[in-house]
Formats: structure tokens, C-alpha cells, sequence
């Protein structure tokens, strides 16, 4: 008995750090995402849709085929989000708190959209029907800190 009390306390203090350190709940396998963390680093582009079946969504997802080397030339991340459905950046599977978070973030309901956030973590173009990638791509390269990449490249 007595060597079963230092175990107990143990188990009580991994569980109670465990409860304090945990403090947003994440389904198994998503990833858990803030913007802030790809500021400097990275672009993001931001589809949100009510859904995959959503035809802008479709539309816009085979306007982005093809175009992987573009996105990666300009540190650009695809970020999906659904109202209905797993969200995803990059493919991985994203945390829904953190999907409900950024749709607030940019005053987004259940309509399908596009945002276009630079590498300062501000939102650059807003689209409410699907846009070509040409036109996101000019954009991002007449920027200054893009031109800066291009002639240091």
C-alpha cells in the first residue's frame, strides 16, 4: 500500500498537467493551426467553402492544378476551409476550433471565398467567385517584398 500512494500522486500530477497544458481539444490526426506562425515565412491563400461540393470551390481547385511550382516559387500555402467537411492546409487535415477561429478572423460565414494574405499576416485580395492564379500571381509579384525575392533569387 504504501508504495502504491507515491504511484497514485504520480498519476495525479501527469494528469493534472495534462488538463492545464491541453487546453484546445484537437481531433487525432489534425494539425493545429495559427496564422501568426507562417508571418514572414510564408503567403497564404485561403479558400473558404461551405463545402468540397461547393462548384466555386471545384472550379477553383481546377484553376489551382497545375500549379504547384508557381505556389512553391512564392512561398504560397493553400489553406482549405469548410464549413462542412475536413479542412485542410497542404493536404493535412486542420483542427475545426481553428478553422471556426480564422473564418472570424476574416469576418467569413458559410460562403465561398478567397483571401490572398501576405507574408505581414494582412489580407491582400479578397474574391468572392473563384479567381484565375495568373492574377494572384501578378499580384504577389508586384509586391515589394516579392521583387526583393526575385532579384535576390
Amino acid at each position: 500500500m504504501t508504495q502504491l500512494i507515491p504511484f497514485l500522486l504520480t498519476l495525479l500530477t501527469i494528469s493534472a498537467n495534462l488538463s492545464v497544458t491541453s487546453t484546445t481539444p484537437t481531433t487525432p490526426n489534425t494539425l493545429m493551426l495559427n496564422l501568426q506562425s507562417y508571418q514572414w515565412k510564408n503567403r497564404l491563400l485561403l479558400v473558404f467553402a461551405p463545402s468540397e461540393n461547393t462548384p466555386e470551390y471545384q472550379q477553383q481547385m481546377q484553376l489551382f492544378s497545375n500549379q504547384t511550382a508557381e505556389f512553391v516559387d512564392r512561398d504560397l500555402l493553400l489553406i482549405e476551409l469548410f464549413s462542412n467537411g475536413t479542412s485542410r492546409i497542404n493536404g493535412k487535415p486542420i483542427n475545426p476550433e481553428d478553422v471556426t477561429s480564422i473564418k472570424q478572423q476574416f469576418n467569413i460565414g458559410d460562403e465561398f471565398s478567397v483571401i490572398l494574405v501576405g507574408k505581414d499576416g494582412t489580407a491582400k485580395r479578397r474574391e468572392m467567385t473563384p479567381v484565375e492564379p495568373t492574377a494572384i500571381f501578378q499580384q504577389i509579384d508586384a509586391m515589394p517584398m516579392r521583387q526583393r525575392e526575385m532579384r535576390s533569387q
